[in-house]
């Protein structure tokens, strides 16, 4: 089996350059998509534009605690992105900024971010969940595709700048071979080096946040993306930064689905360093359809 697609150092670099959104006024950015990618843009990487055109506008001193957005319109990959940012308020301790992401006149995606001046306070966590293996001891994402070269069209194509490793089976699976499981854990990293710069490392865990947040709704039920599976897409997303992290270190993502009603499944999920400090937490609800094989 081949896998042509980008990964590694040249993988990162690329997202590097998709992050770093060109300046169109003083609070105002454009940004890009991959050269090579899905049909739409893929709801990770316009929410980490998001913040990154958010965060530009604010003192590098505040770091980024919250963000909450809406997916509105799907995006088209080949046209540029606008991003439009507001001041809503800067306080003594926190900045406020609204971003919303257009195309063609129209929103595509709108988010709210809260930046924080450092301060020490109370501090506890959840423990990370035991028993879960490590990074290294799980499967990689070439030795799953393996299984199902179908995938690998996909996957073979487009820029894999993250290191994703499930330690349950993944919901592109075919039919009848995902066993129901309430959580989808899954290790993630940059597969590469990032900057030292804080807010870019939050933007690249925003990247990654929603790769399989809402996968974990359907392993509640067995069921897999796709034909005589489900479709879907992201309706929201809120994620929460709660200590210093560096995105391009091992950190598992442990989600889990509390409801699924309407047509509407609703995820959940921490995310731990190997040292087991919970560094942030994320929901999302997404529409859920069922289609036929």
């Amino acid at each position: 089996m081949t896998d042509g697609s980008l990964v590694g150092q040249a993988a990162v670099d690329q997202l590097l350059e998709v992050l770093d959104l060109a300046p169109t006024g003083t609070m105002s950015f454009r940004g890009m998509s991959p050269p090579v990618g899905p049909q739409r843009v893929y709801g990770g990487q316009v929410a980490g534009q998001a913040l990154v055109a958010a965060g530009r506008t604010v003192d590098a001193e505040r770091v980024v605690h919250s963000l909450h957005g809406y997916f509105v319109r799907a995006g088209d990959p080949v046209e540029p992105i606008e991003y439009e940012v507001e001041n809503i308020r800067d306080g003594r301790s926190f900045s406020v900024r609204r971003s919303v992401a257009l195309q063609h006149g129209k929103p595509i995606f709108f988010m709210s971010a809260s930046f924080q001046r450092p301060e020490e306070g109370l501090d506890h966590h959840a423990p990370l969940p035991p028993d879960v293996p490590g990074p290294e001891s799980v499967p990689t994402m070439t030795d799953r595709l393996s299984r199902y070269p179908e995938r690998l069209g996909i996957w073979g194509q487009i820029p894999r700048p993250i290191d994703v490793r499930y330690v349950g089976e993944p919901g592109w699976v075919r039919p009848g071979d995902r066993p129901a499981d309430p959580h989808q854990r899954v290790w993630m990293r940059i597969d590469g080096k990032l900057p030292d710069d804080p807010l870019l490392h939050a933007c690249a865990l925003t990247y990654a946040s929603d790769l399989t947040l809402l996968d974990s709704v359907l392993s509640v039920h067995g069921e897999v993306w796709g034909p005589g599976g489900v479709v879907g897409a992201s309706l929201d997303h809120a994620l929460w930064f709660h200590r210093p992290f560096r995105a391009d270190e091992w950190f598992l993502y442990d989600c889990w689905s509390p409801s699924a009603s309407g047509a509407r499944g609703l995820a959940t999920g921490r995310m731990f360093t190997v040292a087991g400090s919970q560094i942030a937490s994320a929901v999302q609800e997404g529409l859920l359809r069922r289609v036929g094989g």
